[in-house]
């Protein structure tokens, strides 16, 4: 873009809000990986799928995708949390039923015995929840969805954050 020395902040100020309308929009989720104290993760059960979930939804307008994993698990589980650092961002392609998107994955660290007494499912929403080694994660998950978590739980290890485009590194 080129300034002209009577461009004010105003000016820039409109020319830039006009500019990034314009500009095209991504679909966003964002989720979180809680584990027990022997490592497995937390899935839910979602009413309206034939497959299991990673505790999460979907970012909206205004919120970041942190703020939208306390609203998420608040809504789905009931628990307060305070998610950890980015361990995912996954680029998913469009396809017939959806647009394309970045799922954000956080970690959401150990649950305690007594914060899992404490979990309440919306019954309009979620059937259940289980713990899962990955076995069990592997056939409960979609494939992308299995795909994203172990990445994730890959990059909790390493203390790293994984990229990947559909699942895939």
């Amino acid at each position: 873009m080129h300034r002209t020395p009577t461009d004010g902040p105003a000016n820039l100020e409109n020319t830039l809000t006009d500019f990034t309308a314009t500009l095209p929009r991504k679909r966003m989720g964002a989720g979180l990986v809680m584990t027990d104290h022997i490592d497995r993760v937390l899935l839910v059960e979602p009413t309206y799928k034939d497959y299991w979930e990673i505790p999460g939804g979907a970012v909206e307008a205004d919120e970041s995708p942190r703020n939208t994993t306390i609203r998420e698990i608040s809504e789905e589980l009931g628990l307060a949390v305070s998610p950890g650092r980015l361990l995912v961002v996954d680029w998913v392609p469009p396809r017939e039923d959806r647009t394309e998107g970045l799922m954000l994955l956080f970690d959401g660290g150990m649950l305690t015995p007594d914060d899992s007494r404490k979990i309440r499912l919306p019954p309009e929403e979620l059937r259940s929840w289980a713990w899962c080694d990955p076995q069990q994660a592997g056939q409960r998950l979609s494939d992308l969805l299995a795909r994203r978590l172990t990445a994730a739980i890959q990059a909790r290890a390493e203390g790293s954050t994984a990229y990947l485009e559909n699942g895939y590194r």
